[in-house]
């Protein structure tokens, strides 16, 4: 097999530099939901997860990368922006990565800013050879293990969480150990499914909690999958087999697939983001043992029995209030129609890294339709409300529209607590609900009513038991005892600016 260049395809943004400046940290929110995808054994391994990771990208977009094994090295080519934009170069990148073996992640930051050096799969070689990393979740302990390491003297090159698992892994006294991957994974606290790649095999996991989705798929050739939503598996024509269970490891290699659990079966308490459902995952996703347009539509459903509406119209927030919407259509026999439409050029504006970026997103990615709303009585569905400021501008939106009375309607609680478990919702202070009534909402939102599926009624729709959802951004109460002070710049005490000399 022809030995190939370890440092060919390290970074497609690297170079050299002169000079390195220092900025003091600024502190801002949590923010994350990145997507997963890998495959063992496939002549077109790299082509598909490629499109894979298209079918993810709703789940991140502000950076993308693939890595990939011939059996002996593994490659890695990782850049800034969309799936598309990262490879947009295409053939060559395909040829120059062409393995049977590889992993693909798609960012949307979480610990660490959004810069090219957070980037994922993660590329490391220590002393049993090299291997590449890409996470979904967040690490609360991520701070108190890089200090510990940083204090032996470990040097990090980013500033995300995911690069301690590599320090973990590199530990003498870990690399020891009889199953050194369910070792290291004991030491971490909080949300994370995980591709690992080796020169031999892909090792998937997913914490003991289950917060995040990761699931397993198989391709009639007998290629195994392993992806954060089953959307993925569609796209390359694969067939859903299972998920990875809480505290399971899965080991993709020449033999087949392979589990193990690195924790006990009294540690294995599911806690699944029902947000997940809410509004990261795709319609056409299956997760937590049931489809997600079909949970949408019965949350929507008990929406309309929980907070009725006498008006002319229900209308969607496109795209992940559209399912919710049905169903309320359904259950209050109103008509249902599209008053937005949406432009399928602008990502997802939750995901967005910056607020002004967000609020300038939505004027472009939603379009009125004048003619459903003006002068009539409107039941507006959305999937969730988190600072407020952007559905407020919608709402100033379809007044200008004409729309004569707006009833606005949520299909999941009101958040009041931060996540500290991956999802952008920031500090207290900036969530809307937190120290704000019912009323105080409507007044901000400027609606003529608002009304929130109920905890109990939101759980009730959900296949799974009420208690192996995770709820703290809406009841507080963490199932993983956290720090507070954690933050999506945790890590990153310092922000490492490199220019060229003709810039000095």
């Amino acid at each position: 097999m022809k030995q190939k260049n370890k440092n060919e395809l390290s970074d497609n943004n690297s170079g050299g530099c002169s000079r390195f400046v220092f900025e003091e940290q600024r502190f801002e929110g949590i923010g994350e939901n990145c997507g997963l995808f890998g495959i063992f054994g496939d002549e077109e391994a790299v082509l598909k997860t490629y499109f894979g990771l298209h079918s993810l990208q709703h789940r991140g977009q502000e950076s993308a990368g693939i890595a990939s094994s011939d059996g002996e090295v593994i490659q890695c080519y990782t850049g800034m922006g969309t799936v598309r934009r990262v490879f947009r170069s295409g053939q060559d990148i395909f040829e120059k990565l062409s393995n049977p073996i590889a992993i693909g992640h798609v960012r949307y930051s979480t610990t660490g800013g959004s810069k090219e050096i957070n980037s994922q799969p993660l590329l490391a070689e220590y002393s049993r050879g090299q291997v590449a990393i890409a996470h979904n979740g967040n690490l609360i302990n991520a701070p108190l293990l890089r200090d510990e390491y940083e204090a032996y003297g470990s040097i990090f090159k980013s500033t995300n969480d995911t690069e301690v698992i590599i320090h973990l892994l590199a530990k003498p006294t870990h690399v020891s150990k009889p199953d050194p991957i369910g070792h290291v994974l004991n030491h971490l606290q909080g949300a994370y499914s995980l591709l690992f790649l080796f020169d031999d095999r892909i090792e998937a996991a997913r914490d003991p909690y289950g917060i995040k989705p990761l699931c397993i798929g198989k391709i009639p050739d007998g290629a195994y999958v392993v992806a954060s939503e089953t959307c993925a598996f569609d796209t390359i024509g694969a067939e859903f087999v299972r998920e990875v269970q809480p505290g399971e490891i899965v080991t993709l290699n020449k033999s087949g697939l392979h589990s193990r659990f690195f924790v006990s079966p009294e540690k294995i308490t599911p806690a699944h983001c029902v947000f997940e459902h809410v509004y990261f995952a795709k319609q056409n996703s299956t997760l937590f043992g049931e489809n997600v347009h079909q949970l949408r539509k019965k949350l929507g459903r008990q929406l309309a029995v929980e907070h009725p509406a006498d008006a002319d119209v229900v209308i969607p927030v496109p795209d992940s209030g559209t399912s919710a919407a049905i169903g309320f259509a359904e259950q209050s026999k109103i008509p249902f129609d599209m008053g937005f439409v949406r432009s399928h050029y602008i990502g997802r504006t939750f995901i967005s890294p910056e607020q002004r970026q967000r609020e300038l997103e939505v004027k472009l990615k939603l379009a009125i339709i004048k003619e459903i709303v003006d002068g009539r009585r409107i039941v507006v569905v959305d999937d969730s409300i988190v600072r407020g400021t952007t559905t407020r501008g919608k709402i100033r939106a379809l007044r200008q529209a004409g729309a004569k009375e707006i009833h606005l309607r949520i299909s999941c609680p009101p958040i009041r607590f931060p996540c500290f478990y991956g999802i952008d919702f920031p500090t207290k202070e900036e969530l809307l609900a937190n120290n704000r009534d019912l009323e105080q909402i409507r007044e901000f939102l400027e609606v003529d009513s608002i009304g929130y599926i109920s905890l109990e009624g939101m759980l009730n729709c959900a296949a799974l038991p009420a208690e192996h959802y995770c709820t703290a951004c809406w009841s507080g109460k963490y199932k993983i005892p956290v720090d507070v002070t954690v933050n999506k710049f945790s890590l990153e005490r310092y922000q490492l600016h490199m220019f060229d000399e003709s810039e000095i």
